[in-house]
Parts: C-alpha cells; sequence; structure tokens
C-alpha cells in the first residue's frame, strides 16, 4: 500500500501531524517528527508516544487517525518541488510486547509505542 514516493518521503526530517477524533467529532492534532517513524516489517508506522493523553482518549472511542506529512526534498506531481501525503491508518498504543520494546529501545522516554496500520494513502503534491 505504501507507495515508492512515500517510503522516500520517510528518508527526509519534517514534521508529521496527526488528526484523531473521539466520539464527539471534534478533531485533535498533536505531532510528531517523520525522523521518529519506524517503518515495521509489516508496513506498519510505529511512533513513540511519550504525552500523547488525548490522543489516547480519542482512539479509545474512534481508532482512525490522519497521518499527515510532507518535505521539499522529494518531487511531488508535475515537477512540483515538494510532495505531501495524507494517510489514514487504525492507531492502536501499545505498552508492552515486542512492538513497545522496538520503539522504547530507540525513544527511552517513550511511554507507549503508537502502532498505525496503513488503511488509505493519498498523494497530496
Amino acid at each position: 500500500m505504501l507507495t515508492d514516493k512515500f517510503l522516500e518521503t520517510l528518508k527526509y526530517e519534517g514534521a508529521v501531524s496527526l488528526i484523531s477524533w473521539g466520539a464527539e467529532a471534534e478533531p485533535h492534532a498533536t505531532g510528531t517528527w517523520i525522523s521518529y517513524l519506524t517503518l515495521s516489517e509489516d508496513e506498519k508506522l510505529l511512533a513513540p508516544a511519550a504525552g500523547m493523553h488525548h490522543l489516547e482518549a480519542d482512539i479509545a472511542k474512534n481508532d482512525k487517525l490522519f497521518l499527515m506529512l510532507g518535505v521539499r526534498e522529494v518531487e511531488g506531481r508535475n515537477g512540483y518541488q515538494g510532495i505531501g501525503f495524507r494517510l489514514t491508518v487504525k492507531a492502536k498504543l501499545i505498552g508492552q510486547g515486542s512492538t513497545f520494546e522496538i520503539v522504547h529501545q530507540k525513544y527511552p522516554f517513550a511511554r507507549q509505542a503508537l502502532e498505525m496500520t496503513p488503511l488509505k494513502l493519498e498523494q497530496l503534491l
């Protein structure tokens, strides 16, 4: 599901926006860095969750998130210098086990691992 262009984008630094919404459908945005994302062998994205308490509460009610990221270093559509994506994911926070250890070993500040399973990828630029 993840395209070569998306995987190339993960090689550069940039901000990642995570947009969640609970039962009330009021969106909440939190963020991380592209360099904090780890791609698992089964194409799930993992990220450290230190705070993210509001996101955690939203995931308990609605496990879908939008992940948005972009970089200038990768060419987008029509020769545009820059690329951006919206990735719809199914999210889960994990506080123990092998997935958590993968993240915690790299980022000791993580209280949980945010595991994101891609559902839909859209290239915006």
